[in-house]
C-alpha cells in the first residue's frame, strides 16, 4: 500500500514538471530565448562555468528550460520502471510507460536540434506537438495509478458509436488546432489581426498571409469549442451513470472555454505573457484529457467483445 501511495505521488509530481516544461518552452518562444546560450547544446556557449558579465535574462529562462526538462527525463524514466514493477499487470501500463519516455526523448533530440542547427516555423510546430503527446502519456499514466484504489470506475464501460466518434475525432482534431496555434506562434502572427474576433477592426477578409495564418487558426478553434460543446451536451444527457465520460465532457468543455477566452484576451491584451502561458496550459490539459478518452474507447470496445 505504501508503494501504491508512493506512486502516486511520483505520478504526481512528474505530471506537474512535464506541466513546467511545457511551460517553459511556450517561454522560450515567446520571450525569443531560444538563443539565450548560442548555438550550444547542451553546455551554454560551450561554456561550463559563465561569468556574471554572460548572463542575459535569455540565457536564465533557456537554462532553466533545460534544467527543468532534465528533471522530467529523471522522473519519467522513474515512473516508468515504478509503473511496470507496480502496475504492470494493467493492460495499458507498460504501452504508456514506453511510450512517455520515447516521446521525451523525441522532444529533447527535436529541442536540441533547433539549438544547433535552427529549425523552420513549421518544425517548431511539430517540437510542440511532441511535446504535447509526451504531456499527455504522462498524465494518463498517473490517471491509470489513481485508478488503483477504485475511487472512480473507468473500466466497466460501455460507449456507443456516435460518443467514440466525438472522442476519437476532437482528440484528432484537436492536434491539428495545436499545429495551427504553434504555427501562429512561430511565424510570429499572434499579433497580426489587432481586433477579435474579426481581424483588424472588423475586416471580413484577411489581408496579408500572417493574418490568414491568425484568422486560419481562429476558425479552427472555433469549431472545436462548438464540437466539445455538442460533445458535453450529449455527455449530460445520456451519460450520467458512467462518471467518467460525464465529468470527462463537462472538464473538456471548461478548459475548451478557458481557452477561447485566453486566445481573445491575447489579442485585447497585446500578447499579455501571464495570459499567453495560461492559453498553452489549458490545451495541453485539455488534449491531455481528451487522450484518456481514446483510453476509454479502447476499453469500451474491450468490454464490448466480452459480451
Amino acid at each position: 500500500m505504501k508503494r501504491v501511495i508512493a506512486l502516486k505521488w511520483l505520478a504526481v509530481v512528474t505530471t506537474l514538471v512535464m506541466l513546467v516544461v511545457l511551460l517553459g518552452g511556450a517561454l522560450v518562444t515567446k520571450t525569443g530565448s531560444g538563443m539565450g546560450c548560442g548555438r550550444s547544446w547542451p553546455l551554454c556557449h560551450g561554456k561550463f562555468v559563465l561569468l556574471p558579465s554572460d548572463i542575459t535574462p535569455q540565457l536564465l529562462i533557456e537554462l532553466s528550460h533545460r534544467a527543468a526538462s532534465a528533471t522530467a527525463g529523471i522522473l519519467v524514466l522513474a515512473l516508468a520502471i515504478a509503473s511496470w514493477r507496480l502496475i504492470g499487470h494493467i493492460r495499458e501500463t507498460k504501452f504508456l510507460a514506453v511510450l512517455s519516455v520515447v516521446f521525451l526523448l523525441l522532444q529533447a533530440l527535436l529541442g536540441a536540434g533547433a539549438v544547433v542547427w535552427g529549425q523552420s516555423s513549421a518544425m517548431k510546430a511539430i517540437h510542440f506537438g511532441v511535446s504535447l503527446i509526451s504531456f499527455a502519456s504522462v498524465l494518463i499514466l498517473a490517471l491509470l495509478i489513481f485508478e488503483v484504489d477504485r475511487k472512480f470506475d473507468a473500466n466497466r464501460l460501455i460507449i456507443d458509436r456516435k460518443m467514440k466518434f466525438h472522442m476519437i475525432g476532437v482528440l484528432i482534431y484537436s492536434y491539428i488546432v495545436v499545429y495551427t496555434g504553434a504555427y501562429v506562434r512561430h511565424r510570429g502572427a499572434s499579433l497580426s489581426c489587432s481586433s477579435w474576433p474579426l481581424c483588424n477592426d472588423g475586416s471580413a477578409m484577411p489581408m496579408r498571409f500572417q493574418e490568414w495564418v491568425q484568422m486560419g487558426h481562429r476558425f479552427a478553434a472555433g469549431l472545436i469549442f462548438v464540437w466539445i460543446a455538442y460533445a458535453a451536451w450529449q455527455a449530460i444527457k445520456h451519460y450520467k451513470h458512467q462518471k467518467v465520460v460525464y465529468w470527462g465532457w463537462i472538464i473538456c468543455f471548461i478548459l475548451v472555454s478557458l481557452q477561447a477566452t485566453s486566445g481573445a484576451l491575447i489579442v485585447l491584451t497585446q500578447l499579455n505573457l501571464a495570459i499567453a502561458l495560461a492559453h498553452a496550459v489549458f490545451i495541453s490539459c485539455l488534449f491531455g484529457v481528451l487522450s484518456y478518452f481514446l483510453l476509454l474507447v479502447s476499453r469500451s470496445n474491450a468490454n464490448m467483445k466480452k459480451q
